[in-house]
């Protein structure tokens, strides 16, 4: 795995000399992405400068170096990814590779047929940049879930792309304007939604697109869209039984894990002792004739370790376990790094076990295996399908009727449902009943399943950020709706409710939050991170899947548990879903308050037009202990220490 980053200048005028330097610069700041080797590849009388640094995985020799140059001397590449089909691709192509490594392979079937005809062939997680000396064409591609970054824009004269901002940042042309509909959208969801960054002018490449830069002119489009996928295995649905689904994904995992093994540096995996972690770990170990080695973390507090479920699994798979017990202090020292591990305001509170365990994993290898995307390929969330049955229950009362419902409870204040659930027998009463019954008052005015799931997932309303005065923070209703925003997304009426709300997530909860958290966090320390679950057969395999075949009685992922169940008794994985998270709820009224309080104050908050008297509210009933706002606040907190370390650099 690897940092790429350069520039093409539409007016070339720097000396050869200024091009590499400012390259060279950009590609630096991904050392951590590339500690192993750095080069630059510069063509000043063309304006074009390409930087690399690298994580040396395969073909660890200088025969494996970028940036590349093809063959036939017309292109070179800079390349960031791992490809899993590299034999595939290989025995389409006239040539006798120097190396090993993928990124030759790749770059020689592109000399050969061409990006348009290349990428949809690739299964892997990559992105890239190609220059065409030829043609004067430089072309970006990412890939077909987003796993791998790439960022660009237009930096006064000159077209620039990285793998994270920071390289971007290290541009002399880079302005820092803040995107306030990306700081919005962060606000709702806790990240920042592809094709948007949280600088103006500054652009994701969304999953499963390219895009040609050619005459100062950016022009992308799609090779891969996951919506078409889902359609397709939907209308052409898998015809066996659960037994059938599950053999026949044993077989793919086991392709897909031992591909993914393929290493010429140490590797290992995470292991939660959840059933995809488990799972990936069971199929490494299958294929190995050593013990794997293996990574948790645990915490103290209760409801928050897993450490000894892992523990359990690798003992009876018979991996090298290292485990971790951080401490809370431990845990709240990576809170300061945060906003520049991760370039851009992130509010999965999960980004802190996830990069101690990639500090953990790190100092043993340089590639471990997740089991992310488990969940979102094969029904593993409960509100998907809890929120598929609500919706069928609810929709044929007329909305007007289901909203002055919503009106009604809403106006209730909270302390008055609170004294209502106080009526409620203890023993059967949910904790925090006043903020229940209104989070779910606010699904009721929905007016489809998208707007429902919107509501659902949102932390703030619109008026957060002042940015609309005419409306008021915390309306359900006439909300403006960013891209990335599931009420925004056309629904495609072919598709089960179920299967709507898992493309949903497919398309922003996956690339925004949990592959930007993983990649993140794992490269921040130099650690390759791959996703077995996420391979291409994989999920198109998945969306072949009947509801019936995923979800039984409130249990998902059943073909991925009968996978499993070969390896791993049951009595190891059957429990409540716990996720990987640390206690922040406590955390905010404890040891982080007065970290909090500085960023939350009246004054703090003079940074943005956010609405501070929602904010500050949200603030001391979460003090008080008479709500739950750890979620919604962590949000401003991630936005608010983001823009504190960012004008350190580019006041904005």
């Amino acid at each position: 795995m690897c940092g790429i980053a350069g520039f093409i200048d539409t007016t070339p005028q720097r000396p050869f000399e200024v091009m590499e330097a400012i390259a060279r610069q950009m590609a630096d700041a991904l050392t951590h992405r590339g500690p192993d080797e750095g080069t630059v590849w510069v063509k000043a009388q063309r304006g074009v400068a390409l930087g690399h640094r690298r994580l040396a995985i395969q073909d660890v020799s200088p025969l494996g170096a970028q940036p590349m140059v093809s063959a036939c001397g017309r292109l070179i590449i800079v390349y960031n990814g791992e490809l899993y089909n590299t034999a595939e691709l290989a025995s389409a192509i006239d040539y006798s590779p120097r190396g090993h490594s993928d990124t030759e392979i790749l770059l020689q079937h592109i000399a050969q047929h061409g990006v348009a005809a290349t990428l949809p062939k690739l299964n892997g997680i990559f992105a890239f940049a190609l220059y065409d000396i030829a043609e004067h064409t430089l072309t970006l591609a990412r890939d077909h879930l987003g796993i791998k970054p790439l960022y660009y824009g237009f930096l006064g004269q000159s077209f620039a792309f990285a793998s994270e901002l920071k390289a971007l940042k290290a541009h002399p042309q880079f302005v820092g304007t803040l995107n306030m509909n990306a700081a919005q959208h962060m606000l709702q969801h806790g990240a920042v939604h592809a094709p948007d960054s949280i600088y103006e002018n500054i652009h994701q490449l969304p999953a499963g697109m390219w895009g040609v830069w050619q005459g100062g002119q950016f022009t992308t489009r799609t090779y891969y869209s996951i919506a078409d996928v889902a359609a397709r295995g939907q209308a052409n649905p898998f015809s066996g039984t659960l037994a059938d689904a599950t053999a026949v994904l044993h077989t793919k995992l086991q392709a897909a894990v031992s591909a993914q093994m393929i290493s010429d540096v140490p590797l290992g995996a995470f292991l939660s002792g959840g059933v995809d972690s488990s799972l990936v770990v069971a199929l490494m170990q299958a294929h190995s004739a050593t013990p794997v080695q293996t990574f948790s973390i645990g915490f103290a507090e209760g409801g928050y370790n897993e450490a000894p479920h892992a523990a359990a699994v690798a003992k009876h798979l018979g991996t090298q376990h290292t485990e971790l017990q951080v401490s809370m202090r431990q845990a709240q020292d990576v809170i300061p790094q945060l906003a520049t591990i991760y370039d851009e305001p992130f509010a999965d509170s999960s980004q802190i076990p996830t990069f101690l365990v990639s500090q953990l994993a790190r100092q043993h290898v340089t590639v471990a295996l997740s089991g992310d995307g488990g969940d979102e390929g094969f029904g593993g969330y409960v509100r998907h399908d809890a929120l598929a049955r609500m919706w069928r229950y609810l929709s044929p009362i007329p909305a007007p009727l289901r909203r002055a419902v919503q009106a009604a409870l809403l106006s209730v204040p909270a302390p008055v449902w609170h004294a209502v659930g106080q009526m409620i027998p203890a023993s059967k009463r949910p904790t925090h009943f006043a903020d229940k019954l209104h989070k779910a008052a606010r699904l009721l005015g929905a007016r489809s399943l998208m707007e429902m799931y919107g509501n659902l997932v949102q932390m703030w309303g619109d008026g957060v950020l002042q940015c609309h005065p005419e409306r008021s923070e915390g309306s359900p209703a006439d909300r403006t709706l960013s891209k990335g925003d599931p009420s925004a997304m056309p629904q495609d009426n072919t598709l089960s409710s179920s299967a709507t709300l898992r493309l949903a997530d497919f398309q922003t909860y996956l690339p925004d939050d949990i592959l930007t958290k993983v990649d993140r966090a794992s490269m921040a320390v130099s650690l390759e991170a791959r996703v077995p679950l996420l391979d291409k057969n994989i999920v198109e395999f998945a969306w072949s899947l009947p509801d019936a075949l995923l979800i039984q009685n409130g249990v998902g992922k059943l073909p991925l548990r009968g996978v499993l169940s070969h390896y791993v008794p049951d009595s190891l994985i059957n429990r409540p879903k716990q996720g990987f998270s640390v206690p922040v709820e406590h955390w905010l009224r404890t040891d982080l308050r007065d970290w909090a309080e500085d960023l939350l104050s009246e004054q703090a908050l003079q940074s943005l037009p956010y609405n501070v008297a929602a904010i500050r509210t949200r603030w001391q009933q979460h003090l008080a202990g008479t709500h739950i706002w750890h979620h919604s606040l962590w949000h401003v907190l991630m936005l608010q220490a983001w823009l504190r370390e960012d004008r350190k650099f580019h006041p904005i």
